[in-house]
């Protein structure tokens, strides 16, 4: 069975469940942000999917909370210039953050084992080679001390084809749909295909891949925020107070627990 077939697509959220969850979250990530700074850690966060897959979305609201000076977002398309003439990864080398900042990655050196792959743009004997070169690199920056995030957003074929539609319709949507994203839904299986040998060969324990159930946008967005909100606060030792769900009795932040240490003292 693969990997692809067993996501629960059907995850979703209402209205009401979406606006708290993503609001509670997005405070969270702001203070965890300030912390990544103070920590002076490097944060690599990489987004691949489907086309029409939801990244742009997760990506606005991953950073609507952030400090605009404490991250950037590369979109990545074809290497040209000075990229071209190097090898594949130099050109992601070169856009790592320095300690204390976020580097969010519109696509990225994945591209070698699916688009470049299935495109023929480098030889069988170069992709097959990247599952490798990528463990490797990813396993420098993470020995270095980066926190590293690598997400896939997850769509049905169905549901890819009814936002194509939509986009085609809606005129303020129109710019996001092309010719190439038509031609790259007609090679699904093969896709389907480079995608499934990579989650296989590159989720790794250093580095393991999150898959984002899409068919929802506000299931796949809050996803990803409390993804990365839970990972942070676990690499950064800090939980900031909002996370507290002291009242249902579940994880509770730095705040609650030192109150609670407090009260205990009083009453000893």
């Amino acid at each position: 069975m693969s990997i692809l077939s067993q996501v629960n697509l059907d995850q979703a959220l209402t209205r009401q469940d979406y606006v708290e969850q993503l609001v509670r979250h997005q405070v969270a990530l702001g203070q965890l942000g300030y912390q990544v700074y103070v920590q002076k850690r490097p944060v690599v966060i990489v987004f691949e999917g489907w086309d029409a897959a939801g990244k742009g979305g997760a990506i606005k609201r991953l950073t609507e909370k952030l400090d605009p000076r404490g991250y950037v977002v590369h979109a990545i398309a074809a290497p040209a210039g000075e990229d071209k003439t190097h090898h594949y990864l130099y050109r992601f080398w070169r856009r790592l953050p320095e300690r204390g900042q976020i580097a969010i990655f519109d696509r990225s050196w994945y591209g070698r084992v699916m688009v470049e792959r299935v495109e023929g743009f480098c030889t069988e004997a170069e992709w097959r080679r990247a599952y490798r070169e990528i463990n490797q690199f990813e396993r420098q920056l993470v020995d270095f001390g980066v926190v590293l995030f690598k997400f896939w957003m997850h769509v049905s074929k169905g549901e890819q084809l009814r936002r194509f539609q939509e986009r085609q319709a809606i005129p303020y949507k129109a710019w996001k749909l092309t010719a190439e994203d038509w031609r790259n839904r007609e090679k699904w299986e093969r896709y389907e295909e480079a995608v499934e040998e990579m989650l296989l060969k590159t989720s790794t324990l250093t580095a393991p891949w999150t898959i984002v159930e899409g068919n929802d946008k506000w299931w796949g967005r809050v996803k990803v925020l409390r993804t990365v909100a839970d990972t942070l606060a676990r690499e950064l030792n800090f939980s900031p107070e909002i996370l507290d769900d002291g009242a249902d009795g579940k994880k509770k932040g730095k705040g609650a627990k030192a109150d609670e240490k407090q009260k205990r003292k009083k009453q000893e």
